[in-house]
């Protein structure tokens, strides 16, 4: 029906029929406007985010900027003080009243940003209960002391049960993190969200608050303040229950690429992984301050004529780390193609999942292997080697300059300057389902001038296998048997 039948039919109808029209459309808008919890469609990463917290009782959304993170948090803070989810949800549902908690960095911030995505315009009239909560849901509300503003101490929600029936009142409260930790004292609690990056006390507040509820914490932000405690956990140091999720501008359709790279050129180099990724960077701290998009390639099979080796860095508390690389002899390029990383396991364990790997490729290896078992008083490296690992002859040292005699140094610097280099000019590429291999770079950073030396372990075994690979490198496809390396090969011309 094109406008013309449809303004004809209009005009056709009685007045009375005309102003039940006008009602019922009216009465359409304002559905819409006052209930957008009803008709809201997340994201696919929102959806994913959601249904994580099914098992996931402390929830990290680290994204990039204007991608819906707050708007995301909202929704699940809804469902939660409503009881009204979506047909889709597979994430935790209460079936109670709850007390929740929402706090972000100050009052102004979270009066602005997380009481306006849940409840509207608190100065506005006309745009209270336009956020995340129905109008229809929301009861009395109670004002902050001492704070100017419409800004809100607490609000009543009420609850629905499964059935669609009022069995109470919700209760959310604000708070801010600028309030101190002793305002994260009190009763227990069953959900909190905490939009922006708290700080390591806060967080831990919160989590002690939730502990008798069995209750959770999502947390959504763009990490801004780079690598804090809370941060580095999640990316790190995961505990059983702790989720992360990581969402970029690719992960929002309603940014298109002109947008995208409108967006991007008004952002420093250093700043545009952290903005479009949500990737955390320590300014001039980083080690390699290079855009991942400058080092990242496409998968392929690595030809048969380009020299091949690997870097192993042991450990134990901290994981034991392979990587494999590839030189392309034509375009002087490296290649990190594939990673191993394990902790707290046996060399045996490691050795069997080296030995998955081609066996002609020769490992780099540091001189800690020199470092004999206390339990069975053999060398950590005979170890490797007595399980069929073909390690090399001996430790990983720099190359010497032109011209020096004798054996190189293991010094960490002229290694990191190499691949700094190498990326700078092209030459050095990574394959990009290396997950591991790109969060330790991400979080490579040095303090006080020197690399911070934590979670470096495939950073490490990168550095090993890369300053060596012109010496040691090895030609070939698959396993050519028992081949082990019995002494140096000849040394290369070497330069950086």
């Amino acid at each position: 029906m094109d406008e013309k039948e449809k303004l004809k039919k209009f005009l056709a109808l009685s007045v009375e029929e005309k102003r039940e029209l006008v009602a019922a459309l009216e009465e359409k808008e304002a559905r819409h406007t006052f209930n957008k919890l009803s008709w809201f469609e997340p994201y696919v990463w929102q959806k994913t985010l959601c249904n994580a917290t099914l098992k996931g009782r402390q929830c990290l959304a680290m994204t990039a900027n204007q991608i819906g993170k707050s708007t995301i948090g909202a929704y699940i803070t809804a469902c939660h003080l409503t009881g009204r989810y979506p047909d889709w949800w597979k994430g935790r549902k209460f079936t109670r009243p709850t007390y929740c908690w929402a706090a972000g960095v100050s009052n102004d911030t979270t009066r602005d940003i997380m009481q306006t995505e849940l409840f509207g315009l608190a100065e506005d009239d006309d745009r209270w209960g336009t956020g995340m909560v129905p109008l229809d849901c929301i009861g009395k509300r109670t004002r902050k002391r001492g704070v100017t503003g419409n800004t809100y101490d607490s609000v009543m929600v009420k609850f629905h049960n499964e059935l669609g029936k009022f069995v109470g009142y919700s209760r959310i409260g604000f708070k801010s993190y600028e309030m101190g930790e002793e305002k994260f004292f009190g009763r227990p609690v069953d959900y909190i969200w905490l939009d922006e990056q708290p700080p390591s006390n806060i967080y831990t507040q919160c989590i002690t608050r939730t502990v008798a509820t069995r209750g959770d914490v999502v947390m959504t932000f763009t990490p801004e303040q780079g690598i804090t405690p809370v941060v580095h956990q999640f990316m790190h140091e995961r505990k059983p229950g702790q989720y992360l999720l990581q969402a970029s501008w690719d992960d929002a359709p309603h940014l298109d690429e002109e947008t995208k790279e409108q967006l991007l050129a008004q952002y420093p180099p250093h700043e545009r992984d952290l903005r479009s990724k949500g990737i955390p960077v320590f300014g001039s701290g980083l080690v390699f301050p290079i855009g991942e998009e400058l080092i990242t390639c496409e998968y392929f099979e690595i030809p048969e004529n380009w020299p091949r080796l690997a870097g192993l860095d042991f450990g134990w508390d901290h994981p034991t780390a392979a990587v494999w690389i590839a030189l392309d002899p034509q375009s002087d390029t490296i290649y990190v193609y594939d990673e191993y990383t394990k902790a707290k396991a046996t060399a045996l364990a490691h050795a069997a999942a080296l030995r998955e790997k081609p066996h002609f490729i020769p490992i780099a290896w540091p001189r800690d292997g020199l470092q004999t078992d206390k339990g069975s008083g053999t060398g950590l490296a005979k170890q490797y080697r007595d399980q069929g690992c073909n390690l090399l002859h001996d430790w990983f040292t720099n190359p010497m300059a032109p011209g020096e005699t004798g054996k190189g140094n293991q010094n960490i610097e002229p290694g990191v300057m190499h691949i700094l280099h190498r990326m700078e000019t092209g030459r050095f590429k990574v394959f990009p389902h290396l997950q591991e291999w790109w969060k330790e770079f991400r979080a490579y950073h040095r303090k006080e001038g020197k690399i911070y030396p934590m979670n470096d372990d495939l950073m490490s075994a990168t550095r090993y296998a890369t300053m060596s690979i012109e010496r040691y490198g090895v030609c070939g496809q698959g396993s050519t048997g028992g081949y082990h390396m019995s002494g140096d090969l000849p040394i290369r011309n070497y330069t950086v």
